[in-house]
């Protein structure tokens, strides 16, 4: 029997002049709830109206705190229920913070935090205040991902898989002079646009065993990592000449691909609708918490803190030692 999402809650976005807010946008909206007031320094935010034309907008969080603690004394009706959080990721926490301490859950982007320590001054506030944090790994519950763990599961013990993990990601110019390419704010390339598939290889593989640096640059990083079920080679990389030539050929400007013992594991479709399923799962009881991506962020978090190996072996083919 399938579960009941819960339906016309009210919503607040923090960073709704970011890359990712449309996603979180739209998930609101698709799960038949009310995206009723958004924050962000930029007022460049018009693709709100593509959701809605009654949305409470604010460029200061002084001014939003003021209107989010006037909701907090409304009737059920009009007060924010959840806080969807889209922020450049040093402000997490803090956005967290707030949601908690006005009594609202918190929906956030990926990581949750920067440092693994943060994560139980988190834990700490759920448990004062009752409210829950809940972080955004949409490769969860993309069908092709849980696939995979699914035959993972059932082959049981053996010989470790052999995994090539490869994104690279076409950013220009304005990437590194944003928060993205300033390594305090983002955590750096292996954080930014790497957490999540670390996140799904430890959810199907299990826990980190070793891992190494092979790489370390502003624009792309490459590693090894062996886990329980599984030995990973992977590069990660904002830079457009990374990409292989046939997608150079084709234009395409971002190219995913992981394999498994030669096998290539095809997910590269079905992302539109993966934060629209994250937020049917939240809200119909389930999503993920602070637990389930502590592995993930301490992973980052000392891929970030490590120096690179010298002439590495298992290296990721993409990479010129």
């Amino acid at each position: 029997m399938a579960k009941k999402i819960l339906k016309n809650k009210n919503f607040a976005l923090i960073g709704a002049g970011g890359y990712v807010a449309p996603k979180h946008m739209k998930a609101i909206k698709d799960t038949g709830n009310n995206l009723i007031t958004a924050l962000d320094i930029s007022d460049s935010v018009g693709i709100l109206d593509s959701f809605s034309f009654d949305v409470a907008f604010f460029t200061e969080f002084e001014r939003f705190d003021r209107h989010a603690e006037k909701l907090r004394r409304a009737g059920d009706d009009k007060k924010m229920h959840y806080v969807s959080i889209c922020s450049p990721n040093y402000l997490h926490d803090a956005h967290i913070r707030f949601a908690l301490r006005i009594g609202v859950d918190a929906i956030c982007e990926k990581p949750l935090v920067l440092k693994p320590w943060n994560l139980d001054a988190l834990s700490e506030i759920e448990r004062e205040t009752g409210k829950r944090i809940y972080n955004v790994l949409q490769l969860r519950v993309h069908p092709s991902i849980i696939e995979l763990k699914q035959n993972v599961d059932t082959a049981g013990g053996g010989k470790k898989a052999e995994i090539d993990l490869t994104y690279i990601t076409s950013r220009g110019k304005w990437y590194f002079y944003s928060w993205k390419g300033d390594v305090d704010k983002s955590g750096g390339i292996a954080t930014n646009i790497g957490v999540h598939f670390f996140d799904m290889l430890m959810w199907i593989f299990g826990k980190v065993q070793h891992q190494e640096v092979h790489l370390t640059k502003s624009e792309k990083m490459a590693g090894y990592l062996e886990l329980e079920k599984a030995n990973v080679r992977w590069f990660l990389s904002a830079d457009r000449h990374d990409l292989p030539n046939d997608a150079k050929d084709e234009g395409k400007t971002t190219y995913r691909s992981i394999t498994v013992d030669g096998k290539e594991i095809e997910f590269s479709g079905g992302f539109t609708d993966l934060h629209t399923m994250v937020y049917k799962d939240i809200l119909s009881g389930g999503g993920y918490g602070i637990e389930d991506a502590r592995p993930s962020i301490e992973l980052v978090h000392a891929i970030r803190e490590s120096e690179p190996v010298k002439k590495p072996d298992n290296y990721h083919p993409f990479l010129k030692p």
